[in-house]
């Protein structure tokens, strides 16, 4: 249209002091109060206490603001007010003549004044993280209020506004040539006229209404939610009222969550499908929006640098041009196709059509042997960390070439493993080409007709006339027969068929990349991360299909066996008892471990610091092969005699106190406490048990009845049987005995106990975890098990300690949790690390007490004590004493607790941190002076964990623990990761 900079000019505000704006408050509203000046680009913005306690917003809109224009956002809000009454809005009260907009002369100026009820709630001012969860409800409020202003009219403006996205291409060209930044400016200019391009083919069919304009994250007022999340419950001001298409909102609404820690393009999405939820998007809306994001922030830029320019002092244009500069980075951080396509999955339409059929083979001469390789998360030649290894893709490939194969090819849309790495869970996972190595010479030919150009000494990019290239790297003879190095690299048009090189076998078994896109402005990458999986896979198809005949298309390995983490989870609860919980809201799909990492299907990694169970790490290569040769040679059950099971039951009572020499052996934590308890019964001949309030011992009927946590159970404590009494959990942060005087718990249970003995019950047994894990990894006062075991024994009763969580050299210092209390308990129980995953447990005792269970009949477990479970077990031991394990959750635990300390002292979240050697526990509390559990907090945390690549888990009666368990083989560079990426979420927000 040709508008100039003057066009968008908006004069700087004349100045208005305090006492002329007290004397508009008084003369023109009847309002007396307290001013506060809120800030603005163009406007003046004031927040006014009353002394009556009201509270209101005194807006004074800049000359140019049209009168109408005023009156019609006053008439706006109160339309949105009548469609949702529980949506929070700026309301406009009427002056003492009745009028909602009041006109006075400042300077000589005319200004239009209108005062409206304050919006209780806090705004987004910050760039900190935005949840998912956030951005969707603001791309709610966004199609809210755009289906409802729909039905609104108002006179249109006959000057042309900034903030209308059908201008933006004008407002870039005449503002972007201020911007004392060259590079910046031709940058803006040239992806803002790209995004103008694109939207010349559907912005005739784009509905156009009125639209808020400005509905951003400093736009919506928020409360803060339980979780500690700020959640939009309010929209305010309405000064970029007007017509505009009904999708530019939505623009508005994605391009301002690009500025927040973390986000990425993907980060919107939420909000676009929350937003067609509610206002459906047409197909020209989805293929418009991202060009308006483009536009929106390119606009943002050159206006906000305008205006520092036009207005030197004001303080909050000057603010926000990084934040706006950050905005316009992500917008075209991707390509504009590929966010298009991306939005048409995310909304449900489909995908744009792919390449043409080729019209001659690509590969004619490849006939047979051609073997493709695995390098998804499920491989099986990427065990032992062979994945990790720089030149594993070449290795593999080298071997199957061995193998008498013609040639050797990858997958397209496959997640690879072999580009996942620990720390990046982000990382460029996902295959957007095909890679071929061959054994013999073998020709290219065109598989279309196209212009060809030599990308590089050996690349070559074949163009077709309807939009798709196919790009060949990695070629030798480029000029064969005439196609001559200077011909290709000045274009020329090649039939279907012509030859355009041959692949060769090289010995460093390096790959042609074979790679089909519809980008026109780019090369695409070769791999990409997961979260715009759809986006790129149909902007580069998989080229297989050029292949054939030769070889037949493999289907797109993007997912394990076809499935995806969703649909999985829904076989899940279909299937699996839903009682049987899964971590997380939306889980990942975790197919692969190895050490103290996970990764999922999509090849993000994950450092697992919550897996007390594998206390060697995930993919152990000796326990692997142990359990591998022992299964062919023989599995059966105890009842039978062999070695095995005889090594491993003299191994556990070699590593406890004399005395503890007799071992069961089970397959679980709770069969071994159950076995325990009735080990007591029968020795004791009675059977009232002494348990400890906060604790789990498992789900079998005994083991579950000394279990007193209310967070596994909420009726715990009022449905325990009459022969169980629980001690008050001996807390010493937040329990009724805290710090130094957490020393009276030990005297006030033995207590307990002795007054259980006079009342006729005394305690066949006193159950405990010697360090207590269930309440966050907590260490009991100095001196509690002496007195309490002592009090039991006095009267009869054996001492159990539940060694399931804590032992097996887990708290570094000490191989058993008692240990660290200076007792000999009567009876042990181990499981979870003992077999490093596969079910196995154990109970150690005296000959005398295994004796007493004849009382009861025999005792025979099936598979406990197994060859194959006992060769596991011994295993296990043999790598915690080879690998130093106990040692290195001494070294690395200490490191780990002094990092948390240290973020302890910044974030107040943190009331404590509990916990010893790779045990250990952050407890979150929003008061440390009330100590109130951050349970809400603490979950959203976890949550926010895992998106940074961090698998932790809450814990306590109160779930406002983490649960920090780790394998022992942790690193001190992988607890440094673990500290940055807690510090991040508390620094940034969850």
């Amino acid at each position: 249209m040709g508008f100039s900079a003057a066009d968008w000019r908006v004069p700087a505000m004349v100045a208005v002091d305090d006492t002329t704006v007290a004397a508009v408050l008084s003369e023109r509203f009847g309002v007396r109060g307290t001013v506060r000046d809120l800030g603005s680009q163009q406007d003046r913005n004031y927040r006014v206490r009353t002394q009556s306690g009201g509270d209101h917003v005194l807006k004074m809109a800049n000359p140019v603001t049209d009168p109408a224009t005023l009156f019609a956002q006053v008439t706006a809000a109160e339309h949105l007010a009548t469609a949702d009454p529980a949506l929070r809005l700026p309301r406009a009260r009427a002056g003492v003549d009745g009028d909602f907009v009041q006109r006075i002369t400042v300077g000589g100026v005319a200004l239009h004044c209108r005062l409206f009820d304050y919006v209780p709630g806090e705004p987004i001012m910050d760039s900190r993280y935005l949840a998912p969860r956030v951005v969707a409800r603001l791309g709610e409020l966004a199609g809210c209020t755009t289906a409802s202003l729909a039905g609104l009219d108002m006179p249109d403006t006959d000057r042309p506004r900034l903030w209308d996205l059908r201008n933006a291409a004008d407002v870039v060209e005449a503002l972007a040539p201020f911007m004392t930044d060259t590079a910046r400016a031709e940058r803006v200019m040239r992806e803002a006229r790209a995004a103008h391009a694109r939207l010349r083919s559907v912005e005739a069919r784009l509905p156009v209404q009125v639209i808020h304009g400005d509905l951003t994250d400093n736009n919506v007022v928020c409360e803060q939610g339980p979780d500690g999340r700020p959640m939009p419950v309010g929209v305010i001001d309405f000064g970029d009222l007007g017509h505009g298409w009904a999708v530019a909102e939505l623009a508005v609404t994605c391009a301002s969550v690009l500025h927040h820690h973390g986000s990425t393009p993907a980060s919107a999405l939420p909000a676009v499908r929350a937003f067609h939820a509610v206002r459906p998007l047409a197909g020209p809306e989805v293929d418009a929006l991202w060009p308006l994001v483009v536009l929106r922030t390119a606009v943002l830029v050159v206006s906000g640098q305008y205006d520092v320019l036009q207005d030197p002092g004001n303080e909050y244009a000057e603010t926000a041009l990084e934040r706006e500069w950050a905005m316009f980075e992500a917008a075209v951080s991707v390509p504009t196709e590929v966010m298009t396509t991306q939005l048409r999955a995310a909304v449900g339409h489909l995908a744009p059509p792919g390449p043409p059929a080729a019209a001659h083979p690509l590969l004619p001469d490849l006939v047979g042997g051609v073997e493709t390789l695995d390098l998804s998360v499920s491989s099986t030649a990427l065990h032992e960390g062979r994945w990790l290894d720089a030149d594993a893709e070449d290795t593999l490939a080298a071997r199957a070439l061995e193998g008498n194969r013609t040639a050797v090819r990858t997958r397209h849309g496959e997640y690879r493993l072999t580009r996942s790495r620990p720390g990046e869970p982000e990382a460029a996972t996902l295959a957007l080409g095909t890679e071929l190595r061959v054994a013999v010479p073998t020709a290219l030919r065109a598989p279309w007709a196209g212009s060809l150009v030599r990308h590089s000494p050996d690349g070559l990019t074949l163009r077709t006339e309807d939009g798709w290239t196919l790009v060949l790297d990695g070629i030798d003879g480029i000029d064969a027969e005439g196609a001559n190095a200077g011909a290709i690299a000045s274009g020329r048009t090649v039939p279907a068929g012509a030859p355009l090189g041959t692949v060769v076998p090289r010995p460093d078994c390096r790959a042609a990349h074979l790679q089909l896109s519809r980008l026109t402005d780019r090369p695409a990458p070769r791999t990409v991360p997961p979260d715009l999986a759809d986006g790129w896979l149909s902007v580069c198809p998989d080229p297989a299909a050029l292949f054939e005949p030769a070889v037949p298309a493999v289907p797109a390995a993007r997912t394990e066996s076809g499935t995806t983490a969703a649909s999985l989870l829904e076989r899940r609860e279909r299937s699996f008892a839903a009682v049987q919980e899964h971590y997380f809201d939306a889980p990942p799909r975790i197919e692969r471990g190895w050490r103290e990492h996970l990764v999922d299907t999509e090849g993000r990694c994950y450092l697992d610091m919550l897996n007390n169970v594998t206390i060697l790490g995930h993919g152990h290569p000796g326990l692997s092969e142990a359990v591998h040769q022992q299964w062919q040679r023989l599995n059966t059950n105890s009842r039978f005699h062999y070695e095995s099971v005889v090594s491993l039951s003299e191994r556990l009572a070699a590593l406890l106190p004399d005395g503890l020499d007799t071992v069961f052996l089970v397959n679980s934590g709770s069969e071994a406490v159950d076995l325990a308890l009735r080990l007591a019964w029968a020795a004791a001949g009675r059977q009232d048990v002494v348990a400890v309030g906060e604790a789990y011992h498992g789900w079998t009927y005994a083991s579950d009845a000394v279990s007193t946590s209310v967070a596994d159970n909420p009726g715990a404590l009022a449905s325990r049987p009459d022969w169980v009494h629980v001690l008050p959990a001996p807390n010493s942060y937040r329990g009724s005995h805290r710090g130094p005087d957490a020393e009276r718990y030990g005297p006030l249970a033995a207590d307990s106990i002795r007054e259980l003995a006079r009342s006729g019950r005394p305690p066949a047994a006193f159950i405990c975890e010697p360090y207590y894990g269930n309440a966050g990894g907590m260490a009991l006062p100095e001196g509690y098990l002496r007195q309490v075991y002592e009090a039991t024994r006095a009267v009869g009763g054996l001492c159990v300690a539940d060694e399931v969580q804590v032992g097996y050299g887990r708290l570094g210092s000490h191989f058993w949790g008692f240990e660290q209390q200076g007792v000999v308990p009567d009876i042990v129980t181990v499981a979870k690390a003992m077999g490093n995953g596969h079910p196995l447990g154990a109970v150690i005792t005296s000959k005398e007490i295994a004796d007493a269970y004849r009382s009861q009949g025999y005792f025979f477990s099936s598979a406990g004590g197994s060859p194959v479970s006992s060769v596991i077990g011994l295993t296990v031991l043999d790598a915690l004493r080879d690998e130093g394990l106990q040692e290195n959750a001494r070294i690395v635990g200490g490191h780990l607790r002094d990092r948390l300390l240290e973020l302890a002292d910044r974030h107040p979240l943190i009331g404590a941190v509990h916990g010893t050697g790779l045990y250990l526990g952050v407890e979150f509390v929003r008061d440390r002076a009330t100590l109130e559990p951050a349970a809400e907090e603490t979950a959203v945390i976890c949550e926010r964990l895992r998106e940074l690549g961090v698998v932790v888990q809450p814990t306590s009666d109160r779930l406002c623990v983490l649960k920090i368990k780790p394998p022992l083989c942790l690193t001190r560079e992988s607890a440094d990761r673990f500290a940055a990426a807690l510090d991040d979420t508390l620094t940034h927000g969850w």
